[in-house]
């Protein structure tokens, strides 16, 4: 039974993502039946920062009508508020008239107030508070390849090439300020092409709802200077596997930014015993690429160092390594991301995420062919991978209510 391995829709962001969700993270990484090159989708977007801005009130001129927003000085004596002097009068005896001569001052007021960063990769809802990261990505990813036949015959070239475009949803609700649970869903329109330099080309469209996940988040640590946060949910991938995962981060605060390292890892419970890359071509034959067989499960695993900064009051930046083990083939990509919240009630996350390297290329692999009568899988050639690139670019909009 043939299985395509899918995509994690990024961001972390989240978010867990990320994240950071908030990053949404990977965000978030996601997933279709497109191709075999990241893990489950990932939650990024976890808990938010507890930054606190000093802010002040501006010098400006005061109408008499708006006299309440003035803030008045206390004279150091009486005398310095009233003055008694003689009106000239030629009436001995006769009373002073006092003036009221009054001091005023504008001053500066210093107000602390809390800023819960919703793109921050720690953000969690706090007790009784929704929160909601809808994330809509672009995933290109493609590599060239060169089939060589096993029995005498001459080699073709061509290229694979996936496109993808998503929308996830991660949701979470406070049970305490600390403890949360999550749902996720994504739906996937993606675009799978041999593309053969001799040959006719075979694509395939996979449309659909190909991830389902309910978790729970523990924020385990929140001091002055630490934060911490361990994530654990079930994913069910369409017509590929069901997943369990855990996503663990902890960071180091400084000023107005966020160190922190993250670990994640998922097992795979395939539906079948064969995952890899393939499409179906005009003759109803499935041309496959095996990245491996006779398995029934499968374990990745994920790290990386990042840094989330509060620029201003209202612009955040989010920039993250992850290096990951994916069974088959390793990699390394960075993701950068810019906020922009308003208010605290909801923001927007501008990201992008590119593989710096990929070990896929130089490997080889079964290319395997169905045979058209039967059905059945016959190994028709060995394929050669080189020059993979993978990218992700998406905009994640960020509630709290």
């Amino acid at each position: 039974m043939k299985k395509y391995l899918s995509w994690a829709a990024l961001v972390i962001g989240v978010f867990a993502m990320t994240p950071g969700v908030a990053a949404t993270n990977s965000g978030t990484r996601g997933a279709s039946s497109a191709d075999l090159t990241s893990g489950p989708a990932v939650r990024e977007r976890t808990q938010v920062n507890y930054e606190k801005y000093e802010t002040r009130t501006s010098t400006k001129t005061y109408d008499a009508a708006d006299a309440k927003n003035l803030y008045y000085t206390q004279p150091a004596s009486r005398s310095a508020l009233y003055k008694q002097y003689a009106t000239g009068s030629t009436n001995a005896g006769a009373p002073a008239v006092a003036t009221v001569r009054t001091t005023r001052s504008e001053t500066y007021r210093t107000e602390l107030r809390r800023k819960y960063y919703l793109a921050h990769p720690f953000f969690q809802p706090l007790q009784g508070k929704f929160g909601s990261v809808t994330d809509l990505s672009y995933t290109g990813a493609g590599y060239d390849m060169t089939i060589t036949p096993l029995v005498a015959a001459p080699s073709h070239t061509g290229a694979w090439d996936m496109s993808q475009f998503a929308i996830k949803e991660d949701f979470s609700y406070g049970i305490t300020d600390r403890f949360a649970v999550l749902a996720m869903a994504q739906y996937n329109i993606a675009d799978t092409t041999f593309d053969w330099n001799d040959l006719a080309d075979s694509s395939m469209d996979d449309n659909g709802f190909d991830v389902l996940g309910l978790g729970v988040q523990w924020r385990f640590v929140d001091t002055t200077d630490w934060i911490a946060t361990l994530s654990a949910y079930y994913q069910y991938q369409d017509d590929f596997s069901n997943n369990i995962v855990l996503d663990l981060k902890g960071g180091y605060k400084i000023g107005r930014s966020t160190l922190y390292g993250l670990g994640r890892a998922w097992y795979i419970m395939l539906d079948g015993n064969m995952y890899g890359n393939g499409v179906t071509n005009s003759s109803g034959e499935t041309e496959f690429i095996a990245y491996d067989m006779n398995v029934d499960s499968l374990f990745y695993a994920e790290g990386g160092l990042g840094v989330f900064s509060v620029l201003d009051e209202d612009w955040t930046l989010n920039v993250e390594g992850v290096f990951g083990y994916y069974d088959w083939h390793n990699q390394l990509n960075i993701k950068a991301a810019i906020g922009w919240q308003p208010n605290d009630w909801v923001a927007l996350n501008l990201y992008g995420k590119f593989a710096l390297y990929d070990s896929a290329d130089g490997q080889d692999f079964p290319f395997l062919v169905t045979d058209y009568e039967t059905g059945k899988w016959e190994h028709m050639a060995t394929a050669h991978l080189d020059g993979y690139s993978e990218m992700t670019v998406g905009l994640q909009a960020i509630f709290s209510f």
